[in-house]
């Protein structure tokens, strides 16, 4: 033991060492990519399943069909004579409609101040109280009237109002069902889950006068094309990153392909041949969403609350209607109805690569730690090296030291600049998150840019070792005379003296 110490001090302190932080930096980094290059292959991923045994998707049949047809195009009509008029008059004609069913209906004012811009509206929701429930827990139907690319919902919120109708003949719920209608994707379901936790600006946000129980989960629709579609678009990012619990794309996923016969995209991969190439990309997509974490959709707003939400979009032409979107949420709600708690069995933390296959945390989280461990060995390469005077480690040329003589000799390490320049650039960088907060949107662009060029402009070069100090030299014997240092002459200048020659030993013949 006591020879392995030795060896690991001696090897601590050999001056090559200094050299393999760089190598084995760029090492982590390339073994990290490698490592995520390699997840969409069948060895590394997995298929889908279904963690949560109570949601049974797909085990029932859906009777959405048939009369509703015509109620949803009477709701289309209704839908199209609003479009152009404000938010106020808009629900006005949409609140009648829903009381109608005989169900209570409440609104709610909002005002948010960003980018410059003010985003102004008001929230119109009802509630259908469960026939079999306590009004403990609750699901919600979202139909926003503009989706996020500001394009009316001319079928999404028909579509919304037609499936309450329907649920409302029903008596099998056993959680209250909340239809929530927004002006917009992003301000009006924000303040509305904001103000049914009571966690909204009383200021800003107006309370909700009426509430339900806990929620346990919520689907958005968003139908903006016109005429039948192809296939169904299952939006999942949320905020900051924020995923909802796998079981609910999973759920979503096997009542519309399995069930349904619906093909089911991700992350905007409109044609997926489930092979390597289509996998990388869909997994990258997914992965510069998060890193991103803007809001995608109105299902966005409710996963920080721990509500698990999507958003459902068809797109491309084909032959299924209005009504097979509309049994694909009649089958996603009969599951969620189903739940005896929340969700919690399935993952949180994955990456999909198509709407069967995903990677979960435990595999593809080696690869972000190594590539994050390659800062921390360069960082105490950085360390080590600032404690060595000069080039010290760096001359290969340079003769070897004493035994006795350490080979890396440390020097103190002056950390008020570095530490004081550090607390600078900190308290300067509230200038740039001012800006940010405040600055319009038309503005954002180019702070963006100018700030991008003066901190690039501002990084240090590499720092330039000074030359160490020559050693003093030994201390002779004798003190030369003053006369002599000011005016050495020529034979003591090249020479030092000889030393006196020993006393003869040898005895006189």
């Amino acid at each position: 033991m006591a020879r392995l110490l030795a060896s690991a001090l001696q090897l601590r302190r050999n001056p090559r060492i200094l050299k393999l932080p760089p190598y084995l930096s760029f090492l982590c980094i390339l073994v990290g990519v490698a490592w995520l290059f390699l997840l969409p292959l069948d060895q590394y991923s997995r298929r889908t399943y279904i963690s949560e045994n109570a949601l049974l998707p797909g085990q029932v049949h859906t009777y959405f069909s048939g009369s509703d047809q015509n109620v949803f195009r009477a709701y289309k009509h209704e839908v199209a004579a609003l479009a152009g008029k404000t938010n106020a008059q808009i629900n006005d004609g949409l609140e009648p409609l829903l009381r109608g069913f005989g169900l209570k209906t409440a609104r709610q004012n909002f005002t948010y101040h960003a980018a410059g811009r003010a985003y102004a509206g008001e929230n119109l929701y009802a509630i259908l109280q469960a026939p079999r429930g306590d009004a403990t827990e609750a699901i919600v139907l979202v139909a926003a009237w503009e989706n996020v690319r500001r394009e009316l919902n001319r079928n999404g919120v028909p579509l919304a109002l037609t499936l309450l109708r329907y649920f409302k003949r029903w008596s099998l719920w056993s959680k209250d069902i909340i239809l929530l209608l927004t002006p917009d994707s992003i301000a009006g379901p924000q303040a509305w889950v904001d103000a049914y936790h009571d966690a909204h600006d009383p200021s800003r946000v107006a309370g909700l006068p009426l509430k339900s129980g806990l929620l346990q989960g919520a689907l958005a629709i968003d139908y903006a094309q016109e005429g039948r579609f192809e296939s169904l678009h299952v939006v999942y990012d949320g905020v900051n990153g924020q995923l909802p619990n796998l079981d609910l794309i999973n759920s979503v996923v096997h009542i519309a392909q399995g069930q349904m016969g619906i093909g089911v995209a991700l992350q905007e991969m409109w044609r997926h041949s489930n092979r390597y190439g289509d996998r990388l990309r869909t997994m990258l997509r997914g992965m510069v969403r998060q890193g991103l974490g803007l809001a995608s959709g109105p299902h966005s707003a409710f996963i920080p609350y721990h509500v698990d939400a999507v958003t459902l979009r068809p797109f491309g032409q084909g032959w299924q209607d209005e009504m097979a979107l509309g049994r694909v949420v009649e089958g996603a709600f009969r599951s969620l109805n189903n739940l005896l708690e929340h969700l919690h069995q399935s993952f949180f933390f994955y990456l999909l690569m198509q709407r069967e296959r995903f990677v979960s945390i435990g595999t593809y989280l080696p690869s972000a730690m190594l590539v994050a461990a390659n800062f921390t060995i360069m960082a105490i390469a950085l360390w080590v090296k600032s404690g060595q005077p000069g080039d010290a480690g760096d001359d290969d040329k340079a003769p070897p030291p004493p035994a006795d003589e350490d080979p890396l000799p440390t020097v103190e390490r002056k950390l008020f600049r570095p530490l004081a320049a550090v607390a600078l650039i900190h308290a300067v960088s509230v200038v740039p998150l001012y800006l940010f907060n405040h600055a319009p949107e038309s503005a954002l662009a180019p702070l963006f840019a100018l700030f991008a060029l003066l901190s690039a402009a501002s990084r240090p070069s590499s720092p330039t070792s000074s030359p160490a100090p020559p050693p003093p030299a030994p201390s002779s014997p004798s003190r030369p005379s003053s006369s002599a240092s000011s005016s050495p002459s020529p034979s003591s200048s090249s020479a030092p003296p000889s030393p006196p020659s020993p006393p003869s030993t040898s005895p006189s013949p």
